[in-house]
Formats: structure tokens, C-alpha cells, sequence
């Protein structure tokens, strides 16, 4: 088995697909140089078979040596046994190599997401990260695959042709000469067919990114009748992906045809001379035997050589859209120099851009008319987003500190939660710092309860991909437990309690404060649930803190701020 390491793996060349692959092979040298040396014993044993028989026919047969005929047998029999040994090993290093290869290439990716998250999908539609993961990587890995067998497919040409022309100049000529014209004649049908391909893959990306979007608004899509709007457009793709598939098709069976025809036409050529040469005395009946042995073993090496073009075609399609994805670069990087660290202990958070002012140890409260507003605003506090923030922290800007600092100090929890699959316990404490009573707590916090006592595991239940078992409240209180389990000093909550009823948002409101008591907590909302339990309620308007105060200040002195939350009470 192959186990790949779990620390992240050097950054690899993107300058451009080839250099990629090259740069790609450099992480697993032993085992592809390993499957060289048994591809080339695999081989160059099976090439050997025809000069085996000959010196058995010529010295044990016709010589009538029965002495020689033993010895020569015994060896043919002795390069069976190595060939067999050698080729189950050689393809135990190829899957190895088909392995690391692909599931490497697919272990950047998955950090690449980590890295970049909306960045990476603002560039780069999602059905092509899927398709990046489960295509590419792999057509990158059958390159490495066949490696092995293309190396020991070289050596046993030029000890096959080597041993012709010690035999017959003429004859180890036509091999010298003619198997790289046949190899380099498939370059007539590989570059059209490269570029069919490569129209392929971009079908292909749109019909998964297509079917991707409609499975995650699946909801949406049957609310408003969409049903038959999907399937025309899924149908008009498919049959876009069928077109192109088709002209693929003419060029990929060119391909295969051609590994059998120029191979059989080769073996033509090469067995009538030899049998003209052995009519003229020239050569022996054995090395007529052999001659038609090694042009028959010949069709090997030719074959391989054609599934080395075709595989490294598509790992080099593979490879260069692999590269889009990895080109991508994260919204927020360190700065090459100059980073400040953060002041250690409570801090005021500032963001200059609105004007808002997070008192450290309190509860703060942000009210907008419009949640873009405070969504962006907590986007800027915490250090997310295309753009730089001004925001600080005691008048150090989070721009200039390292991002893994901000992201240690500053959590901040969108308005629509994620969860990713494993146990509930994993999900909502990753890093395992947690005891369960801790965790329980948490989820009491948040109101969790009912979730934890309908689950048959509890805290061991397996939590489906993006969390679909659950409901939306649900899937919102369990994201509060996690970000509350964070213990980040600075916890930033976008409409925490948006997706629950009156009752559970009472029982969060109630709860919430004392538990972060002490540590400061930012939540956008127009909920006067919460905003009625915040120590500082702050409002927005136009981007722009326009008052600050207690809930009941605002509601009595401010009559928009009365008119958003009453509004929001209302819906």
C-alpha cells in the first residue's frame, strides 16, 4: 500500500505543464527508478528468448549437441522464470508510480482549496476543480504508470537491434531506422488529437460544473419549477460533451489501430528479408527463428511506445489544467517583509472603513438595513476577501501581521454554515482540544441539544456531506458550537440565528454572553432577540456607523434604527 506523507508536499513548478510533470517525478524518484531497473530486466529477459532458441536450434539441433541443447534450454527456461519474477514487481513499482502520481497531484489541489477557498471558485468554475481531481489526476499518474515499461521498451530495442546488426548489418539497419520512423509517424494523428481532447475536458468541466450548481440549489430549483429548465440545459451539454467525445473517438481508434498495423507491417518487412538472407546462406535457420522472434517481440516495445505518446498527451492536457487551479492565489498572503505582530491581550478592534469600533470584552452587536453591509464589514475584520483591509487591532492593521495570527486571534463564522463529513465530535472540534464535556457545553450554548439527542451515536455519528441530514437551523447551531469551541479571542458571528425559530434564538441570546464573557464577540443581526442581550449595539448605514449605543437607546433615540429591526421582527 501507499501511503502518501501527511505533511504538505513541496510547491511544485508552474511554469508550465511539462515542467510540472518533471517537477512531479522529482518526489518520487525511488520508486520510478525502481520501476525502470525491473522494466528493463522484464523486457530486455523477453528479448533475449530469440537468441536462446537460435543457439538452441543451431548448436543442440542441427549441430546435434545434445549437451548444448540442455544448456541453451535451461537458459530459456532461466529468462522465463526472471522475466516472470521481474514483471510482477515492475508492475507492482508502476501502480505505486500511478498512485503517487495522481493522488500527489490531487493532494495539491485539496490544499490549494484550503489556501485560496472563494478565491479559487471566483476563478475557476467548481465543475473543473472536480473534474481537475477526479480526471486529471489521474491521466497525470498513468503517465508515471507506463514509465516504467517505456524505459525497458528502449533498452530491449537497442539490444535487439544491436544483436541484429551483429548478425545482419541490413537487417539491424531496417530496426534502427524503422521503428523511430513508425513512432514518429503517430505524430500525425496525436497532435489532432491532443486538441480533441482537450475540447473534451472543457466539455466535460461544464456538464459537472452544471450538474454541481443544480445539486447544491436542488432546494431552490424545485421551489420555483425548475425541473425541465435543468434537464434541457443538462441534455443540450450532454449531447455537446457526446459531439465532441465522438470526434475523439476517430482519432483515439487511428491510435489503437496504428499499435497494431505498423507493429504487423514492421514484422512483414523484417521476416521476408530474413527469409530471402537464410534462402542466400547469409544466415542460419536459428537466426532466421530469431529474427522472426525478435521482430515478433519488437511489437512490444512499438506498443508501449504509442501508449507513452497517447498517456503522456493526456497527462500534459491533465497537467495544464491542474495548473490553472494552482495558479490561483489566495485573497490574503503575507507580505514578503516588514510583518508586525499583534498586541498580545485584549485589544480594540478598528476598521476605519466604516468607523466601527469593537470594545474588547463586550458583546457588540452590528444592525444594517442591508446584511451586505455588515457581511462586508465583517469580511474587513476579519481579514477576508479580494482586497486589503484597514481594519486594526490597537492600531496594528491585520494586513500587516501574519494571516495565520489573524486567523488564530479572529474568527470569524459566515451566515451560511459548512460542514464537511466524519464524526460530529471531529466536525465540531477539528484540532481535538476539546474533551466531550467541553463540547457538550458548547452545543448547549448554542442550543444543540435536540441535534445531539436525535443522532444514534451522539457525538460519534457520522455527519453527512454538507451536513444534507440536517436541517438549516440545525446546520446553523452546530456551526455556533464549532465557532464557539475556536475559544478565539475575537469571535465575529454574520446572522448566527438567522435559520431558527423565536424560542431557540431566545435560548442562544440568553446563553451566548455568558459564555464568551470576558473575550470579545462581534454578531451581525437585526434580531432584538440578541440585540436586547448585547453590551454595545452599533448601526449602519450606507457602510457607515451613523450610532452607537444599548438596544433600547437606539430604539428610542434612532427612528431608522426602529424601523430595521422592527422590520426584521416582522419578517
Amino acid at each position: 500500500m501507499i501511503v502518501l506523507p501527511d505533511a504538505r508536499p513541496r510547491t511544485p513548478d508552474l511554469s508550465s505543464p511539462t515542467a510540472y510533470l518533471r517537477r512531479l517525478a522529482t518526489y518520487q524518484v525511488p520508486t520510478l527508478l525502481l520501476g525502470v531497473l525491473f522494466g528493463v530486466i522484464w523486457l530486455v529477459s523477453q528479448a533475449l528468448f530469440p537468441a536462446a532458441m537460435s543457439k538452441a536450434i543451431d548448436e543442440g539441433i542441427i549441430g546435434g549437441d545434445g549437451r548444448a541443447l540442455l544448456t541453451w534450454s535451461g537458459a530459456l527456461v532461466g529468462l522465463v522464470v526472471v522475466s516472470a519474477a521481474s514483471g510482477a514487481v515492475r508492475h507492482r513499482f508502476a501502480v505505486a508510480n500511478w498512485l503517487q502520481g495522481a493522488f500527489r497531484s490531487a493532494q495539491f489541489i485539496g490544499h490549494q482549496a484550503a489556501d485560496t477557498g472563494e478565491a479559487l471558485t471566483r476563478a475557476v468554475p467548481t465543475g473543473d476543480v472536480v473534474a481537475t481531481v477526479s480526471s486529471d489526476a489521474m491521466r497525470i499518474g498513468g503517465l508515471y504508470d507506463v514509465s516504467a515499461r517505456f524505459a525497458g521498451a528502449v533498452v530491449s530495442y537497442v539490444v535487439v537491434a544491436l544483436i541484429l546488426l551483429d548478425a545482419s548489418k541490413p537487417l539491424g539497419l531496417v530496426v534502427l531506422i524503422g521503428v523511430p520512423v513508425l513512432v514518429g509517424a503517430l505524430t500525425f494523428i496525436v497532435r489532432p488529437l491532443q486538441a480533441r481532447q482537450l475540447a473534451q475536458r472543457e466539455e466535460s468541466g461544464t456538464l459537472i460544473g452544471l450538474g454541481a450548481d443544480t445539486v447544491a440549489g436542488l432546494r431552490v430549483l424545485r421551489g420555483i419549477g425548475g425541473e425541465h429548465t435543468f434537464l434541457r440545459r443538462y441534455a443540450a451539454q450532454s449531447q455537446a460533451v457526446r459531439v465532441v467525445g465522438n470526434r475523439v473517438a476517430g482519432y483515439q481508434a487511428a491510435l489503437d489501430a496504428a499499435q497494431v498495423l505498423l507493429p504487423g507491417l514492421f514484422v512483414l518487412v523484417v521476416v521476408w528479408l530474413g527469409a530471402r538472407f537464410a534462402i542466400e546462406g547469409q544466415i542460419t535457420p536459428g537466426q532466421l527463428v530469431a529474427f522472426y522472434g525478435y521482430t515478433a517481440f519488437l511489437v512490444i516495445p512499438l506498443r508501449t511506445a504509442t501508449e507513452m505518446v497517447d498517456r503522456a498527451t493526456r497527462a500534459h492536457i491533465g497537467a495544464g489544467k491542474l495548473l490553472r487551479v494552482l495558479r490561483v492565489t489566495p485573497d490574503q498572503t503575507d507580505a514578503p517583509a516588514g510583518l508586525r505582530p499583534l498586541p498580545e491581550g485584549p485589544a480594540r478592534l478598528v476598521d476605519p472603513t466604516s468607523g466601527v469600533t469593537i470594545r474588547p470584552g463586550l458583546l457588540t452587536a452590528v444592525v444594517s438595513a442591508r446584511p451586505e453591509e455588515s457581511a462586508a464589514l465583517a469580511d474587513r475584520l476579519g481579514r477576508f476577501g479580494p482586497h486589503d483591509t484597514d481594519a486594526r487591532l490597537d492600531g496594528t492593521r491585520l494586513a500587516d501581521a501574519p494571516v495565520g495570527d489573524v486567523r488564530a486571534r479572529i474568527v470569524v463564522s459566515e451566515t451560511d454554515p459548512r460542514l464537511f463529513t466524519g464524526s460530529l465530535r471531529d466536525e465540531l472540534d477539528p484540532l481535538g482540544t476539546h474533551d466531550d464535556a467541553r463540547v457538550l457545553e458548547a452545543l448547549g450554548v448554542a442550543s444543540g441539544e435536540d441535534v445531539l439527542e436525535a443522532l444514534p451515536a451522539g457525538l460519534d455519528s457520522e455527519v453527512e456531506e454538507r451536513g444534507r441530514a440536517f436541517s438549516g437551523g440545525q446546520r446553523q447551531r452546530l456551526a455556533l458550537a464549532r465557532a464557539l469551541l475556536t475559544d478565539a479571542d475575537t469571535l465575529v458571528l454574520v446572522e448566527p440565528t438567522s435559520a431558527v425559530d423565536a424560542h431557540t434564538e431566545a435560548r442562544i441570546a440568553g446563553r451566548l454572553g455568558a459564555a464568551r464573557e470576558g473575550r470579545t464577540t462581534v454578531v451581525m443581526t437585526a434580531s432584538p432577540l440578541l440585540l436586547d442581550r448585547a453590551d454595545e449595539v452599533v448601526f449602519l448605514e450606507g457602510g457607515r456607523a451613523v450610532a452607537t449605543g444599548t438596544h433600547q437607546q437606539l430604539m428610542t433615540d434612532h427612528p431608522r434604527y426602529r424601523r430595521t429591526v422592527v422590520r426584521g421582527e416582522e419578517d
